[in-house]
């Protein structure tokens, strides 16, 4: 398999929605295709997630073409084919311009009932389910399938639904990203942790867009709007497939579906490449080098490592070992409790270059006199009265039974007269730290809220947190972080910690066992974060086998976010994956995570220092560019490569135990296209 350097002049846009990573030559041998479908939901105010910063590109695709009604099925254009629905049914099959036809979606779980007659006006056809109040309207839109769902009351829709035929492959995002063979026997065992689960789109998964791929061809989904739709795995017959479940609900202003089809490539990071477009064609995409331009401070991040410190690694001494053993860019963060970093350390850091914040969390509220970490206190009556409460008033429990959760709407009324966000921001970063992660707020747990003086449904939850975290960056001026952010928070953030794994849930259950995983003593070095651990070979193998990972994530938004790993999953505290790891890193573009302490500072310093010696001119280079290619360049799928900014780098990454031409294994060359040599990694021999 060979990988060509595009040389065309074509915009992102265009070539994102054909599905081409490979460049102009690659168009030349092989024809790809570019049909999307979009089921898409009714924009409220509350519901603006994503900030309409850039203009949408000037190309808006081939022209859509009014829609045929033959009988009960519809036909619309779309780019590469075209897309035939079955009204009796709601059923969507995919035709491609060379005569092959795939699956797009099943009939819903649900009786639909008899369909109303089929109308057409200018480019939109229109038709209802009387017995199920649902009205169904479809269109060509930028070349794909886009089809509303309306219900006039509160309920449940299972749709759609995508069994693949064998050989054909998931494209799944969660964490990173998935590539999941449909009859593979491991993911259809329970022992995965994906059949038979259910994630919701604004939360359990990092993008509203997923897919498959057939042979030559594919299909991806985009749900705009996240809130109240979940995608759910199921295994039949020895083939896993997905189902998306959306709730109508007039509380939750849901009452309206929106999906988008496209027809793809056979690439496996189609379906993130068609979201991408999405977003470019809608302006909906907000770019690092805008965040550098707003606030210059985040152009540190590029290059970075990142790391949370603990005990003397906190200290101006420990800052200053870091910068003597080599570390020249870093992300330092250090968790708000009695012993913060103190000035001193923080002016040691600003003067290396270094970036430096607190952790903290808005997310829970425990009584003063007896909460466990400082970011749970909070003045007055903060807890018990901004608990968040369900319809019975019983209040939501917080994590791990910890307190409760607390709403984000009794914070936004309470703001403007008591100050408690912009308080404690103030009081944590008074040392002079410019950053700051803001731990829950972009993960996508959001809550409805039945308490008497707060009430809120999900998307206003949502609207408040991306509200408060804009302000935190665009007001505050702070370089801002969150935790296993959804597409929807990136405009608001310049990193993202957690995105990176696709946590499986197992991992949940490993975390809870503190003789395994190690718990929250001794201070100064917290075993939960220092602890080596190794991984039940099933959930290795779910969460890091290079044969199964795609950059689902960073196909979509590398450029505007800067993605890596949990806080408490650093690089040492997996000793078995860490060569896996730091290869991804160099594949991905992406920086790895550490934890410091006064025992390993000098250690894990060194080592870190060494990586990041490879990665910081390859980051710099390319930090604020798209990844425009990825490739399996093996049929099983341990030889890979990736390219940022249309060739300025080129990535290929050898996974497995034997030679790929001259790269060894466990090795990653990297070429930078204004150097006349790759540079090669074999992070294993750093140890």
């Amino acid at each position: 398999m060979t990988y060509v350097k595009s040389n065309s002049r074509q915009t992102q846009a265009q070539k994102a929605r054909h599905g081409d990573f490979a460049g102009a030559r690659r168009r030349r041998r092989v024809r790809t295709y570019g049909i999307a479908v979009a089921v898409v939901l009714t924009a409220t105010t509350a519901s603006a997630g994503y900030l309409a910063m850039a203009e949408p590109p000037a190309d808006a695709g081939t022209p859509d073409r009014p829609p045929q009604v033959h009988g009960s099925s519809v036909d619309f254009s779309v780019r590469g084919g075209a897309a035939r629905v079955d009204t009796a049914s709601l059923r969507v099959t995919g035709h491609t311009d060379d005569g092959s036809s795939l699956p797009v979606s099943g009939a819903p779980g649900q009786r639909l009932g008899k369909p109303g007659k089929v109308t057409v006006d200018g480019g939109r056809a229109r038709w209802s389910y009387p017995d199920k109040k649902l009205t169904v309207t479809a269109e060509s839109d930028h070349g794909r399938l886009r089809m509303t769902v309306h219900s006039d009351a509160d309920q449940n829709l299972s749709w759609p639904r995508t069994a693949p035929s064998g050989g054909s492959a998931l494209q799944i995002p969660r964490g990173e990203g998935l590539r999941v063979p449909v009859d593979d026997t491991f993911w259809n065992s329970g022992e995965a942790g994906l059949k038979d689960s259910e994630a919701e789109l604004s939360g359990g998964l990092t993008l509203p867009a997923w897919g498959y791929t057939q042979g030559r061809h594919g299909v991806s989904y985009i749900v705009p709007e996240e809130v109240g739709t979940s995608l759910g795995f199921a295994s039949k017959d020895g083939r896993i497939g997905s189902t998306a479940r959306h709730e109508f609900s007039q509380r939750e202003q849901t009452r309206d579906y929106t999906v988008h089809f496209s027809l793809t490539g056979a690439s496996p990071v189609s379906s993130a490449t068609d979201y991408r477009a999405y977003l470019d064609e809608r302006g909906k995409l907000r770019s690092l080098k805008q965040k550098i331009r707003e606030n210059p401070e985040v152009e540190r991040l590029l290059g970075a490592a990142h790391a949370y410190a603990w005990g003397d690694a906190r200290t101006a001494k420990g800052v200053n070992e870091l910068h003597k053993l080599g570390v020249s860019r870093l992300w330092l963060g250090y968790d708000a409790d009695e012993q913060p970093m103190d000035k001193q350390a923080v002016r040691a850091a600003k003067r290396h270059g270094y970036l430096v914040g607190p952790y903290d969390s808005y997310a829970n509220g425990q009584p003063p006199e007896s909460a466990d970490n400082p970011s749970s206190k909070w003045p007055g009556t903060v807890y018990p009265d901004f608990c968040v409460r369900n319809w019975k008033g019983e209040i939501k429990e917080g994590f791990g039974g910890r307190g409760c959760y607390l709403s984000s709407q009794a914070f936004q009324q309470a703001e403007r007269g008591k100050h408690y966000l912009d308080d404690r921001a103030k009081k944590i970063t008074a040392n002079g730290a410019d950053s700051y992660f803001l731990d829950v707020d972009a993960a996508g747990e959001l809550f409805t809220d039945s308490s008497k003086g707060h009430r809120m449904n999900k998307k206003q939850d949502r609207a408040n947190r991306l509200e408060r975290m804009r302000k935190l960056a665009s007001g505050d001026k702070f370089v801002l972080g969150s935790e296993s952010a959804g597409a929807w928070a990136a405009p608001v953030l310049a990193f993202n910690h957690g995105g990176q794994t696709p946590v499986a849930d197992g991992l949940w259950k490993l975390e809870k066992d503190k003789e395994k995983w190690g718990g929250y003593a001794p201070q100064g070095e917290p075993a939960v974060f220092f602890k080596q651990v190794k991984l039940p070979s099933a959930l290795a193998k779910a969460m890091y086998d290079p044969r199964y990972r795609v950059p689902l994530y960073e196909t979509a938004l590398h450029g505007s976010v800067i993605n890596t790993d949990r806080w408490e999953m650093p690089y040492n505290k997996l000793p078995d994956q860490k060569t896996d790891r730091a290869l991804m890193s160099a594949l991905y573009n992406t920086p790895l995570n550490f934890t410091l302490g006064k025992k390993n500072l000098k250690s894990t310093g060194k080592e870190m220092a060494a990586l990041q010696r490879y990665f910081a001119p390859l980051h710099k280079a390319v930090g604020t560019e798209r990844m425009t290619g990825f490739q399996r360049l093996t049929g099983d799928g341990t030889v890979q490569r990736t390219e940022f900014g249309d060739g300025k780098l080129t990535v290929t990454t050898n996974f497995g135990k034997e030679k790929y031409g001259s790269l060894p294994g466990g090795c990653v060359d990297a070429k930078l296209d204004d150097e006349p040599k790759s540079r090669r990694l074999c992070p294993a021999r750093l140890s």
